[in-house]
């Protein structure tokens, strides 16, 4: 995939600059310049995914452990996602902008599992509400965290089932590897009565092996090598340690 170039802009100023466009018989919006024509969900979608490789979040070449039953050969760290807040702040506002206004509008909770996830669905949903009217019911958050003495079984506490009960939620996490974690977390949301009605990511590795049934919206794509089950995984029959930082 190519991708334009484009850093972060001042304080104070939009992820994305002022774009040339022009209406299509379509009526899409298309992109003018550099000889190319872009649609402009197309730029921004392009200009982030430069982002995360340039400040380092896309990570490449290592054995990493997603935690869901599955190693691959890419990553997209959270800690360096999450390390400066404006940076997170960012993206989540281009991420609402690729979200159709209808789902805007239906979203009552938004949920994300720990650790990126549930900063990014924290996040979402505080800007949500900067883009509804006053009189629109305000977007309430739910994080998915850990059972205690487990480090891969989601759950969700008892209080935030309760608010989830009964309410339309938005699923978010940082980065789409499989779609286990989604589906996991859509499971959960059902048992205690909500209704999931799409996910979103900050980065889709196009990879998903798992589908919860919903729509999926991500903010930049990037196309991965393959995943693998732990049993199966190449890199752990040729000794190769798992990648940490």
């Amino acid at each position: 995939m190519r991708e334009r170039g484009f850093r972060l802009q001042p304080e104070g100023s939009h992820i994305l600059p002022p774009l040339k466009a022009e209406a299509t018989s379509g009526g899409h919006t298309r992109i003018r310049g550099r000889n190319q024509s872009l649609t402009r969900l197309e730029e921004r979608k392009r200009q982030a995914l430069k982002q995360l490789q340039e400040l380092g979040v896309l990570m490449h070449a290592g054995h990493y452990d997603y935690g869901n039953g599955y190693h691959g050969r890419a990553y997209l760290n959270p800690h360096r996602l999450f390390v400066h807040p404006a940076t997170i702040w960012r993206l989540a506002q281009d991420l609402l902008d690729v979200l159709p206004g209808d789902l805007l509008e239906r979203t009552e909770v938004v949920a994300g599992p720990v650790m990126g996830g549930a900063l990014l669905a924290h996040t979402l949903s505080g800007l949500l509400d900067g883009r509804r009217a006053l009189t629109h019911p305000a977007s309430s958050f739910a994080p998915f965290t850990y059972r205690e003495g487990t480090a891969s079984e989601l759950v969700l506490r008892d209080f935030y089932a309760r608010h989830v009960a009964g309410r339309r939620v938005l699923l978010a996490d940082d980065v789409r590897n499989t779609g286990a974690t989604f589906a996991r977390c859509a499971q959960i949301v059902e048992r205690a009565g909500g209704t999931v009605i799409a996910t979103v990511e900050i980065c889709d590795r196009l990879e998903a092996v798992v589908d919860p049934g919903v729509p999926n919206y991500a903010l930049a794509e990037y196309e991965a090598p393959e995943n693998y089950a732990v049993a199966e995984c190449p890199m752990c029959r040729a000794g190769e340690p798992i990648t940490t930082f």
